[in-house]
């Protein structure tokens, strides 16, 4: 796990959002979070970090279930000779569980219908 693939995950995911000044980021306890050097992308990024408990899954169900839906319907039955192939099919994923999948917690909505229609409602 090194520090650098998730940075890049971070500045991908923060460039696209552009999330407000003391956004929450809630991480597990791995190296790669609790690094030096990404704890410094916080806190250049304005964000403040959350880490799970030790042994407490709860802390972070809603992630935890996220990727095992990504593995379980989208990469436990695919092989890529690529990178670039896992990226895409990765990519490709988001914009299905986004745009289309509907959520329970979300009132059978997607989350991009969700924030579209709370944005909405707050203009």
């Amino acid at each position: 796990m090194r520090t650098s693939l998730w940075m890049r995950a971070l500045q991908m995911a923060f460039w696209s959002r552009k999330p407000s000044l003391g956004q929450l980021h809630h991480s597990g306890r791995g190296s790669q979070y609790a690094s030096r050097e990404y704890r410094e992308h916080l806190v250049i990024m304005g964000m403040q970090q959350s880490i799970s408990r030790k042994g407490n899954c709860w802390d972070n169900s809603p992630m935890e279930r996220f990727f095992r839906s990504l593995k379980h319907e989208q990469l436990n039955y695919k092989r890529f000779k690529i990178g670039e192939a896992a990226k895409l099919c990765v990519i490709d994923y988001l914009a299905f569980y986004n745009g289309l999948q509907p959520h329970s917690t979300l009132g059978y909505q997607s989350p991009t219908e969700f924030e579209r229609i709370f944005f909405s409602n707050a203009a």
